[in-house]
């Protein structure tokens, strides 16, 4: 049986974890503009992967129904080839959110691996690891994703996913890293070493679970990054082929003067597409820092 004492502290302990959820949850819920950014981006997303099961033709031009205003038969009318824009900012949606979501996900975690040996370890391996950062840091980002993408003279969506996880993981290494320089040498870390436990073990278990609340709000707002910068790179020809319909390639068609000045339907609605969600996203994101970041408590 177990020990009466030690039962009622795990009750306690759950009673405390199972309170502070509940007034997370209430705070994130007061929080409206948060509240609204989540039901967009749930919306937004549903209705895309909705679109994309159903299999919504993007992809055969119809010549005879080239730039047609939106009406009845074509909700956001038609592109310069005659393909159904509504069909195909809902299938573009489902690439740029897998953009965003997988490249955030992806260089997060390699920041958050990178950023534990770097904070842990210290010495030379953080020096060396600084360094790097600061090598990927001394370009602005979108340059140098664009010196990538003209090295690899290949335009493919492995390839952007690729390169955007490849420079992407220097903000959650500098903040992992931060954070456990200033943990690793409180009382339960030492407390661990003391009784030999591995530093694998310190790092990931110990120490890397009392980091996540700002990789996660990290994480979400780095969606929107990635989102900007498909569109981005799309826009100026040189993202994922013009064949994948993300929300950057189709605004693409609205390089022309002619187009942005006489077929407004063609860049309003992917634009709308993009800002919405994007404004989302971050709204979504300072409501779980409200949240989570014990510094804004």
């Amino acid at each position: 049986m177990s020990n009466p004492t030690t039962a009622s502290i795990k009750d306690q302990n759950k009673n405390e974890a199972s309170s502070m959820f509940k007034r997370n949850v209430r705070k994130f819920m007061n929080n409206k503009l948060a509240l609204f950014g989540l039901i967009v981006v749930v919306l937004i997303t549903i209705a895309c992967i909705v679109g994309f099961i159903m299999g919504v033709d993007y992809n055969t031009p119809m010549l005879p129904n080239m730039k047609k205003p939106p009406s009845g038969t074509n909700l956001f009318g038609t592109d310069t080839i005659g393909r159904d824009l509504f069909a195909r900012v809902l299938v573009g949606g489902c690439y740029s959110i897998l953009i965003g979501v997988f490249c955030a996900v992806m260089s997060s975690v390699i920041g958050a691996i990178l950023g534990a040996v770097a904070g842990y370890f210290g010495g030379k391996m953080d020096t060396a690891l600084i360094r790097i950062s600061e090598i990927f840091q001394a370009f602005p980002q979108l340059v140098l994703v664009m010196m990538l993408v003209a090295i690899v003279n290949k335009r493919g969506l492995g390839n952007l996913l690729f390169i955007f996880v490849f420079t992407g993981w220097m903000t959650t290494f500098r903040m992992v890293r931060n954070e456990f320089m200033s943990i690793k040498g409180e009382t339960y870390v030492k407390v661990c070493e003391a009784f030999g436990m591995s530093k694998n073990n310190i790092m990931f278990k110990q120490i890397l679970p009392n980091v996540m609340s700002p990789i996660i709000v990290s994480t979400t707002t780095n969606v929107a990054f990635f989102i900007l910068q498909e569109a981005a790179l799309s826009f100026i020809g040189l993202g994922v082929a013009d064949s994948t319909p993300t929300w950057g390639n189709i605004l693409n068609a609205a390089k022309s003067v002619s187009v942005v000045t006489n077929q407004w339907w063609i860049w309003l609605f992917p634009g709308l597409a993009i800002s919405l969600f994007v404004l989302a996203i971050n709204f979504l994101g300072d409501g779980l820092r409200d949240v989570l970041d014990a510094k804004q408590q």
